[in-house]
This record gives C-alpha cells, structure tokens and sequence, in this order.
C-alpha cells in the first residue's frame, strides 16, 4: 500500500550528542517522532488488512557519505514495538517487514519499512452483521405467515422501518474515508432493497386474495404458465374444476322452478299444500343452492387465489436462494482477502 509520506514537524526533544566509536562508526540516536497518512482498502471492512510503507532516506546526504542500515534484526524490532505499541483498540499489529534500496544509479540510501496492520472486528460483526442478518431472516420467514388471515404488509413495513433506523443509528460505525465503497455498504443496500421488494410482493399478493371475485376470469396463458408450470415446480398442482356456469341466484332459480326446468316438490305435497307454503319452499329452495354456490366459491376467483399462492411460493424460494447465495459470496470474499 502506498502512502502519503505527509511528515509534520518533528516535536520529538532535541538530543545534541552522537556516539563515536573506535572503528570510525557514528551512531545519532536522536529520537524522531514521525507522523504520517497511510491510504486505506475499505473495500473488506471490516475485516480489511492495511499494508503502510515508511521511507527513510537522507535528502541532503547522498550514498557516498551516507549509508542507512538496521541496528538490530528485524525479528527484535517486531518484539519490541507490539511491547511499546499503544493503539485506540481498533487496530492490531500483524507484520513489519524492512528492506534496503540499493537501485544502480541511484543517490540516495533508502530503508524502506513496510508495516502491517488487521482491523479487529469482533465489534462490528456484533453491532453489524448480526443485528442486519437478524431482522432479513425474520423477514424471510414472514412468508410464511397466511396473507389472507393476517396483515402480512404492516409486519414487512414495520421491519423496514426498524431497519431505517438502524442503518441510520449505526452510520457512525462504517468508514468514511477510502477510495471504494466497503462491501458491507453493498451487503445492507442488498438487504433493504430485498427487504422492499418482498413488502412489494406482499402488497401483490393481498390484492389478488381480497380482490380475486372482482377480477375478469385467469387469462390462458397464466393458466397455462402460472397454474400447470409453475404449480409443479413449486409444488402447487392445479386443483379440479367445477362447472359454475349455471346461474344458480334465487331470481333465476324462482324462474327455472316456474318454467319447469327444475324438479317440482313432489305431488302428493303439490296437492296438499296451500299455494303461500309452495311458493315459500320454491324460495327456500333458491336460498340454498345460492348459499351452496357462496360456499363452494367462484371459479374464477378460486383460480385467482390458486395463482396468488403459487406466485407467493415461488417468490419466497427465489427470495431464500438469492439471500444465501449474496452471503455466500460475501462470506468468502472476506475469507479470501483475510488469507492475503
């Protein structure tokens, strides 16, 4: 990772001693406290590893008068700095590698330090991940709540809400600095747009189960792709027919009794019953084949309601597919970068 190498003024206090020793060395072990920018990859927040470079070279002195080099092994300074390292929490120290510059040509000696560092993200998967996880798995078992007994559409815009305000609450917690959009953005994104689309399901199929009487009868090819295909694959086989045809209201059943269509009561009562009696069992009669026709339900609208809970089926597998498969690729996509 390359850094902004922005160092400000040393404040570091000034020791005007060097060491000199019997075989012409020179030793300055003056302190030099460094403070400095280092570019970040939020791309796997938060569990991204930040690689920072520090240079040390000497801009006035040139290699011939000047040579850099580590006064101690590589393995001593590590010890050493995670003994001494204080940090906010947040940040642990993994690596720190050093080589020396030694281009033909070149004037100047460079130490060049390369150190490594791993987010701890024990935090945010808590404050994060989880609660996010949390509130789209009760929105996928929603489904199963009836659509037609329960107001599945006011549990789906609660949720949303809840899930607003939870974005909104946890906005301190993602970075806000980097060159590219975290991938944890793009996994609540994913999990509100997901979140939106099943309450735009639910309101779909609630309009078809309280509205299916209303409607013109199943066009033929929702029939043919809806009902037959797509009621297989998702278990929902077409159920049988009725011939509703007839019209079986009271005023035209009265009309079929008089002209005779209709078996008449039989005729040792026809003779014996006063004409109000026979006209109140023609009516009777009328009364309960309409209520049988209510019971037994429309046709149409039995076919509409058959359409609706496929639809509803469907959506709720493609709707458990699509979530574990996004987390699955998020999850190792975040492997992969920890292994790097």
């Amino acid at each position: 990772m390359v850094m902004n190498e922005l160092v400000s003024k040393n404040t570091a206090p000034f020791v005007p001693y060097v060491h000199v020793y019997s075989d012409g060395m020179i030793y300055d072990f003056s302190p030099v406290r460094v403070v400095s920018t280092c570019r970040l990859n939020i791309y796997t927040f938060p569990f991204d590893v930040q690689n920072c470079t520090f240079t040390f070279v000497s801009y006035s002195h040139k290699t011939k008068d000047i040579m850099v080099e580590l006064n101690r092994p590589i393995e001593e300074i590590i010890k050493k700095t995670l003994a001494v390292m204080t940090t906010v929490g947040e940040w642990k120290l993994i690596d720190i590698t050093a080589h020396k510059e030694t281009r033909p040509g070149l004037q100047f000696d460079r130490l060049i330090f390369h150190i490594g560092l791993r987010r701890k993200s024990t935090l945010y998967v808590v404050n994060l991940i989880i609660p996010s996880c949390s509130l789209t798995t009760v929105d996928l078992f929603s489904f199963l709540l009836p659509p037609q007994s329960v107001d599945r559409s006011a549990f789906k815009m609660t949720l949303i809400l809840g899930y607003t305000v939870f974005l909104l609450l946890m906005n301190d917690l993602l970075p806000v600095t980097g060159n590219t959009i975290p991938l944890i953005n793009v996994f609540f994104a994913l999990c509100l747009a997901l979140m939106v689309s099943s309450l735009l399901e639910t309101i779909l199929i609630t309009h078809l189960y309280s509205s299916s009487s209303r409607f013109a009868p199943v066009p033929r090819w929702v029939r043919v792709v809806v009902l037959q295909k797509l009621g297989c694959c998702v278990g929902l086989p077409p159920k049988p027919t009725k011939d509703h045809s007839t019209d079986t209201s009271p005023n035209a059943v009265r009309e079929e009794i008089k002209a005779g269509k209709t078996p008449p009561m039989p005729l040792e009562l026809e003779d014996t019953t006063p004409g109000e009696l026979r006209e109140l069992g023609r009516d009777l009669r009328a009364i309960r084949l309409h209520v049988e026709q209510q019971l037994s339900g429309d046709q149409k609208s039995e076919e509409w309601i058959q359409v609706a809970s496929i639809i509803d089926r469907f959506l709720f597998g493609l709707y458990t597919l699509f979530i574990s498969v996004s987390s699955i690729t998020m999850i190792w996509i975040w492997v992969e970068s920890d292994r790097r």
